[in-house]
Parts: C-alpha cells; structure tokens; sequence
C-alpha cells in the first residue's frame, strides 16, 4: 500500500467516524426522549447505518461510508473504546455491597442466570441445524450450544443502573434487589463466558487444559501481585503530587491486561475487566475525578463505533420467514428466562406478584453488554451472518421493553420505598447507583 492510499484510508475512516459521531448523538437523543437508554438509540444507528437500511439505498451508501478497507481501522478504534467501558463496569462493581448481600440476592442472580442459560440451550439444539456451518467451518455443537445459552442468560448491569434511575426506582428495594443481582450476575456471567470462549478456541483437551491453568494463573497474579503493585503506585503518585497522570497509567495497564488475555486464548475485553476489578477504589472521590471521569469521556467518543461495526454484521433485510421464526422462538426463551428466573425467587422472598415481576422485567435488559458478546462469538465463528442479527434483535426488544413495562408495574411506587416485606434488601450506594453513562 502506497503513503497515498494510506492516507486516503485514513481520511475515509475519519469521516466515517464524524459520521457515526453524528448519527449515534442524534438517535440517542431521540431515544432519551421516548424513555429508552441512549444505548437503544446508538445501537440503532449502527444497525440504519449498516445493509439493514442505508445499503438499501442506490449507490451503496453502506460500502462508500465504510469500505472493507476501512473497517479494521474503525475495529480497532472500537475496540479500544470497547477495552475502556469494560474496565470502568469492572472498577465500578461495589464488593462491599456485595458481600453484604442477603439470600434473596443470591437467589435471584442464580435463577436469572440458570434459567434462561437452560432455555437458550435448550433453543441451539433446536436452531443448531440450521447455523452450524460458518464461513465453510463446522461449528462444535457443544459450543455452539453452549454460547448461544451464555449469550441469552445476560443482564447489563450499567443498562439496568440507567433504566433505574431514569426512572427514579434506583433506591427502592426493587430497584436495589435487581441492580445488587445484576452486578453478581455480570461477574458470573463474564466468568462463564471466559469458560465459553476457552472451549471454543482451544485445540483439543490439551489446549484447553493449557488456557484453564494460564487463565487461573493470571488471576493469582491480578490478586497477589498487580493489585497490590497498583495500590502502591496510586498512593505514591497522590503523595507526589502526580495524579494528573493516573488515567495514562490506567489505560497502559488495562491493554497490558488485555494483551496478557488474548495471549492466553481468552478474548481482551475480559483483561480490561479484571483490571478494573483489582484497580484501587480509594481515595474515591480523586480517582473518580483523575482516572475514571477522563477514561469515560473516551470511551464516550469510542464506543459509539462499536455500534456501527456491530450495526455493519446486521442486515434485517435479508432475513427469511424462517428466520423471523427462529427469533420469535429465542424471544420467547430470553423473556420468559429472566421473568420466571428473577420474578419467582423474588416473589418467594415476599415481593407482592407485580414487584416480583418488576424484578424479572429488569433483570431481561441486556443492552450493550449482550452485544460484546454476540460480537465475541461472531469473531470466534460460533454465530453466522443471520444468528447474529436475530441476537441482536432479541438484545435491542428485551432491552427496549423495560422502560415503557416500569410505570405499569410500579405506578404509584416510582421513586418510593418498597413494601416492608422487601426493605431489607441491601442497597447499592451512589456510585453504583450512577454507574456508567456510557451504556445510556
């Protein structure tokens, strides 16, 4: 490639970007002022953006904006973008609350996940037949299986903490029950689908054996070795005066993180998302202001470019009547999985019927975070073309339907304290509260 093409590249993917920048802003406001995440509202650019709607178009609008040429160039931008939001879900997780959670907590995290787990399962045997070819490549039903059932068992935690407080139920002890549930659950859930995703990149039983002993050993070392470390070098850095450089040192950890995961064979967003596990939590109010406020401000420039590569894989026009089946039937595992696996355990910890269904309602976001992982199993070849739209449908509906189901469910209890049988249910303090706007 010439300096001239080069450069030529780089123009187009710059005014690629200016466009997605414009796009994603304007619907997500739009989305803001019909009572939905700005998440829905960027997703949806990505997807009008993409053959779904502007390759309709004469002229190939689609290809113009975005040539294949540009498009890892637009990849990498989104994934740094991508690498910076999962650090700050991981800084932002409150252990403290959580290792005062009470049983109804534990309950409702293991049925909301299990549940649709069981049931998406239970939906890839049944869909396996038809998508288990990807580019010429069979797909190990066993992963496939086992992807598709991770994929439907999400809740997006900062979604959901939007949703809440959007809605002014953030600290009710519905509202704090489902948001304390959703936070272990995104620890599980990115703990199981590290497990997914070691299965299906490893060679054999002696390759995955050498991933599940790397992966073990480089937690150890993020616990014993770098947390401390990062300890260490925060307090110096605060004493000497040189916070200001926080955010560079964060950013240079996280990808080293992220560098170290995808060596081992695991995907790099879950090295960004342990080292926002083990990142220092005090002095709260200076990192907050130091390291986590400039890393969201990119990430808010960044991550809108996810949607848009995203938004490129997802072509509704091309969908058969087959496949519209096909995502009914997931639709149905995926609702009725969190409803009856976060409402019931939370009517047997004595929420009234509709309160429990408030819960199961909220745990059914899954928003941004199930399409990082739709799109970690479209580039490891587990989904094709045409599963992969269905999945994202199925994430923009279930995400989509939470905001306008609240004020039915909750209509006299909307920024009110819940019922007496449910105040005891820990709640999750400020920050966790506010966590991150850059899902909404």
């Amino acid at each position: 490639m010439t300096p001239h093409q080069l450069e030529s590249l780089q123009a187009t993917a710059i005014a690629g970007i200016a466009g997605i920048l414009i796009a994603g802003t304007a619907l997500a406001h739009l989305a803001r002022r019909v009572r939905q995440p700005a998440v829905i509202g960027e997703i949806t650019a990505g997807i009008l953006l993409g053959p779904s709607l502007l390759g309709l178009l004469p002229g190939d609008l689609t290809h113009r904006l975005f040539p294949d040429d540009v498009r890892p160039l637009l990849s990498m931008v989104a994934q740094l973008g991508l690498l910076l939001f999962m650090f700050t879900v991981g800084w932002e997780l409150d252990w403290a609350s959580m290792r005062r959670r009470k049983s109804s907590v534990a309950a409702v995290t293991a049925g909301s996940i299990l549940t649709p787990l069981i049931l998406g399962m239970g939906v890839a045997a049944l869909l396996y037949h038809n998508h288990s070819v990807v580019d010429g490549e069979k797909v190990p039903m066993t992963s496939f299986i086992l992807y598709l059932g991770v994929s439907m068992s999400i809740t997006a935690f900062p979604v959901l903490a939007r949703i809440l407080k959007d809605n002014g139920i953030n600290r009710t002890a519905v509202g704090a029950l489902a948001l304390t549930s959703a936070a272990f659950g995104d620890v599980l859930a990115w703990c199981l689908l590290a497990a997914v995703v070691a299965v299906v990149t490893a060679s054999g039983p002696t390759g995955f054996t050498d991933t599940l002993w790397m992966s073990a050993g480089y937690g150890a070392a993020m616990i014993v070795v770098v947390r401390p470390l990062l300890a260490r070098a925060v307090a110096r850095m605060i004493r000497r005066g040189s916070g200001i450089h926080l955010a560079t040192l964060v950013t240079a950890g996280l990808l080293l993180s992220a560098y170290t995961t995808s060596k081992i064979g695991i995907h790099p967003i879950f090295g960004a998302f342990a080292f926002g596990l083990v990142m220092p939590r005090k002095p709260h109010v200076l990192l907050e202001e130091r390291m986590l406020r400039p890393l969201q401000h990119a990430g808010e420039l960044m991550l809108p470019v996810y949607f848009i590569v995203t938004g490129l894989s997802v072509d509704i026009a091309d969908m058969s009547p087959t496949a519209w089946g096909e995502l009914a039937l997931i639709l149905c595992a995926a609702v009725c999985g969190k409803l009856l696996g976060g409402g019931l355990p939370a009517r047997s910890f004595g929420l009234s019927w509709r309160e429990a269904t408030g819960v199961g309602v909220l745990m059914n976001t899954r928003g941004l975070t199930e399409l990082i992982i739709l799109g970690v199993g479209l580039n490891l070849g587990v989904l094709d073309q045409t599963l992969f739209t269905e999945m994202v449908l199925m994430a923009l509906i279930t995400t989509a339907m939470t905001g306008p189901l609240l004020p039915h469910l909750f209509p006299h209890r909307l920024g009110l304290v819940a019922s007496r049988h449910t105040a005891a249910v820990v709640r999750m303090p400020e920050p966790a509260e506010q966590a991150t706007d850059l899902a909404g």
